[in-house]
């Protein structure tokens, strides 16, 4: 297995984005994610080149570009999990966010230690979650 890392969209296109959003109530579709992504100030893609080129990872931070970033999402395929990709991943993302004051993201209490042990610390949050927005875009976006 041979993972390259790339910190743009060039050459990837919705359809190699499948496979991820594992366990979410509604997923995004590739379109809407693509959207996401291209809408991020800073993505890292892990992409399988002896797959074809296929992306089996992702990381993106939205921001202002001075003082803040907040990191949304993190997948890695799930055939893909356990490699150390999802820790190579949020490693060079925040290597690119290193000026940032701060570099925030809400996550579940069991992957807690994952993100302890790249430096992040244990802080409190509030957040709204629209679910139905999801599959308003996903419907939007096939229009």
């Amino acid at each position: 297995m041979t993972i390259r890392y790339a910190d743009s969209l060039e050459g990837i296109a919705p359809d190699d984005l499948h496979g991820f959003w594992v366990g979410w109530p509604t997923a995004p579709s590739p379109e809407v994610h693509h959207r996401s992504l291209a809408g991020s100030e800073a993505i890292v893609l892990a992409v399988d080149d002896a797959a074809g080129g296929q992306v089996v990872g992702f990381v993106h931070a939205i921001g202002d570009g001075v003082l803040t970033a907040f990191i949304p999402s993190l997948e890695v395929l799930p055939e893909y999990q356990g490699r150390g990709i999802g820790t190579e991943l949020v490693r060079r993302l925040l290597a690119r966010l290193e000026d940032r004051y701060s570099v925030d993201l809400v996550c579940d209490e069991d992957v807690v230690p994952f993100y302890e042990r790249l430096g992040l610390q244990r802080w409190g949050a509030m957040i709204v979650r629209h679910r139905g927005a999801i599959a308003a875009l996903n419907e939007t976006t096939r229009r």
